[in-house]
């Protein structure tokens, strides 16, 4: 019979062994120098990297993560003695291929108590983020994020609207999204693989705006020492995408009007009419229709622009998209940042979802972006948001307890107050009808 207490370390370090060849999650280990010491076979599948390539060289020549210039767990393990758990990062593989991982880390210490090195354990996220893309592909469109009817119904149009050449006008508040979507149709449409040209109408004077548009021959003007192409020229076989084209003037909307109906242009100073082949995408915050009751946009170029009309609500009004574009900015910004910021806490969410957003998914990205600023690492907490927003949940404006209701009750309050309380006119802004209005104000108990 074998006595146990003789052949117990053996069988245990065998077994030890055994344990980490046969385990899905990738484990190493490195000394002081920072080389690694032993490598399993999940780690090999995972980088592409076979042990004997790995064995004695150093971690980050393997791995290549965006943990090893700045946030490297490991080396926060080794400093301070202490095991990190579940930070999330990304490796490239051997076939430059970036691996989404989490990983655990802990210092390496023999049966005697003393420290040998460090001890990395990943996991291959692959998988959950191939599911997550797919779970959430009925909500991104190109760059644009959103759960809301009103943009999923956008989003189910796109695509003929962008197989065609026709006009569009691309009508919402500003920092909605007007550009990310005249990008993604023009992205998605035949036009992909040439020019897309964006200019501020309402930016520039008109013969700024002209030049810019239709270019200028030598000798038009006093500093025109050479001749210079326009968007129009430029773009060709593109798309040209004209913002705030409420704000043009009388005179400027005849020349884009002649380019619209004619397909050509006349370069500044020019003798000789050019022709373009360029798609037109036109937006406005402004209400065109308004504005041409009044005569301060022509009836003609009104109904040239508007071919395909697309409305892109505020935030105030698809506030469940908050979520998903607050993950859309901490992902983009811990890219560019470096960081691994891993989301907010829930009393920040509670404290967005009360916000009525008056600078809509642009004031939220610079919420967002405040927040980075100040918060280094973790999750992001009520202590990193904006002045204001903290402001709001000291006063008690801000009930964390529901964010929903909060979200509800501030839309409604912030849409009486800028109609003057006037009911018929705040349920318009809010794009329901007036007796809805009325049961959700009596339903949240919002006193008039």
């Amino acid at each position: 019979m074998i006595d146990p207490r003789k052949t117990s370390g053996p069988l245990t370090s065998k077994t030890t062994q055994i344990i980490l060849e046969c385990i899905s999650d990738g484990v190493f280990t490195i000394d002081y120098n920072w080389e690694i010491t032993s490598f399993n076979r999940a780690a090999e599948e995972i980088t592409g990297i076979c042990r004997e390539d790995a064995i004695g060289r150093h971690c980050w020549d393997v791995f290549r993560s965006n943990m090893c210039e700045a946030e490297c767990a490991l080396k926060k393990t080794m400093e301070e003695g202490k095991p990190y758990v579940s930070t999330s990062a990304y490796i490239i593989d051997s076939s430059q291929k970036k691996i989404p991982i989490s990983v655990s880390t802990s210092l390496l210490i023999d049966k005697n108590g003393e420290v040998l090195g460090g001890v990395e354990i990943f996991r291959d996220h692959s998988l959950v983020e191939e599911l997550r893309r797919q779970l959430s592909a009925s909500f991104h469109v190109e760059d644009i994020v959103s759960n809301s009817k009103a943009m999923k119904k956008i989003f189910t149009i796109l695509p003929q609207i962008s197989q065609s050449d026709a006009t569009v006008l691309i009508e919402g508040e500003t920092g909605t999204g007007k550009e990310l979507m005249a990008r993604a149709i023009h992205n998605m449409g035949p036009r992909k693989d040439h020019p897309f040209m964006a200019i501020n109408c309402g930016a520039l004077p008109d013969t700024l705006l002209e030049s810019e548009l239709f270019g200028y021959k030598k000798g038009a003007f006093t500093h025109a020492v050479k001749d210079k192409p326009g968007k129009f020229a430029l773009a060709r076989g593109g798309t040209v995408f004209l913002d705030e084209i409420g704000d043009t003037s009388q005179a400027f909307q005849v020349s884009l009007l002649r380019v619209l109906q004619e397909h050509e242009f006349t370069p500044l100073g020019g003798l000789e009419k050019e022709q373009t082949d360029v798609r037109i995408i036109a937006a406005t915050n402004r209400d065109l229709s308004e504005l041409m009751e009044t005569e301060q946009f022509r009836q003609d170029l009104y109904y040239r622009v508007n071919v395909v009309k697309l409305f892109l609500p505020p935030l105030r009004q698809r506030m469940e998209d908050v979520p998903l574009l607050v993950e859309r900015f901490i992902s983009k910004m811990n890219l560019r940042q470096g960081k691994l910021i891993q989301g907010i806490d829930p009393a920040v969410l509670a404290s967005l979802m009360s916000h009525s957003f008056p600078g809509n998914i642009r004031e939220l990205e610079n919420i967002i972006e405040h927040a980075f600023v100040l918060c280094q690492e973790g999750t992001i907490s009520c202590d990193h948001l904006p002045g204001f927003l903290a402001q709001k949940q000291a006063s008690g404006h801000d009930p964390v307890d529901d964010p929903v209701k909060a979200a509800q009750i501030n839309l409604i309050s912030d849409a009486l107050a800028r109609n003057n309380y006037n009911r018929n006119a705040a349920a318009k802004d809010l794009g329901i009808h007036k007796s809805t209005l009325f049961r959700r104000i009596k339903k949240l108990g919002i006193k008039l």
